[in-house]
């Protein structure tokens, strides 16, 4: 213990970058920080880790207290350390993303945070260094579809290949080309094509598809 005491202590945060979808649109939810510093400036949704519980829990915690879901996709984006990230108190926080259907939330829980979804190509001005996690946190989204579907957790269980590309138009804020999405997302070989259509899209009708079972080596939290 006398060496421990010889250094500083630090108070230890999450930061939940959510990461929702609606109207062809990522959206971020943000809350109105209830406190100063910064009262009243929009936020991540994040909170102090408790004496008892890991970095992955007390996420998973603010998660379920501000949307009332349990099993949600969340994977860590990073920590961020520096000095004056926060001007009341040393504070290090490890973000996280998470993705979420917003039609699954608890619509009470987010009302009584004051949370609100907004476009990530509108959003509005964040405290201290949230715009930094969420870029960051939207490259890590970016990243994983170099070897699995990106955001399938945001889409129905069944969905279209324009569903899933307006999906990644979205994530990645540029259009691309139907015949190459569909050729580099096919020979990705995660995607099931199923027996029946949607025709809300053309007359000729567009399969459904669905993701395929991962190994539990990919499973994240």
């Amino acid at each position: 213990m006398k060496l421990y005491n010889k250094y500083p202590k630090h108070f230890v945060a999450v930061d939940c970058v959510i990461f929702g979808y609606r109207n062809n649109e990522l959206c971020l939810l943000l809350y109105p920080r209830g406190f100063e510093p910064a009262q009243g400036r929009w936020s991540l949704m994040g909170g102090f880790v408790e004496v008892d519980e890991s970095a992955d829990s007390a996420a998973k915690r603010v998660l379920q207290q501000t949307t009332g879901l349990k099993e949600i996709f969340l994977k860590q984006v990073g920590v961020f350390s520096e000095p004056a990230r926060d001007p009341e108190a040393r504070v290090i926080s490890i973000a996280y993303y998470a993705l979420i259907r917003i039609e699954d939330q608890n619509e009470l829980l987010i009302r009584k945070h004051g949370a609100h979804w907004w476009p990530i190509t509108a959003l509005p001005r964040m405290i201290f260094d949230h715009d930094q996690i969420t870029e960051q946190a939207l490259v890590e989204l970016q990243r994983k579809s170099r070897y699995s579907i990106v955001g399938k957790e945001l889409l129905p269980e069944k969905f279209t290949l324009l569903q899933l590309r307006k999906l990644y138009e979205a994530i990645f804020q540029k259009e691309f080309d139907p015949g190459n999405f569909r050729k580099k997302i096919l020979s990705l070989d995660t995607l099931e094509r199923l027996s029946f259509k949607d025709y809300s899209e053309s007359k000729k009708g567009a399969f459904y598809y669905r993701c395929k079972e991962e190994s539990d080596e990919y499973k994240e939290r």
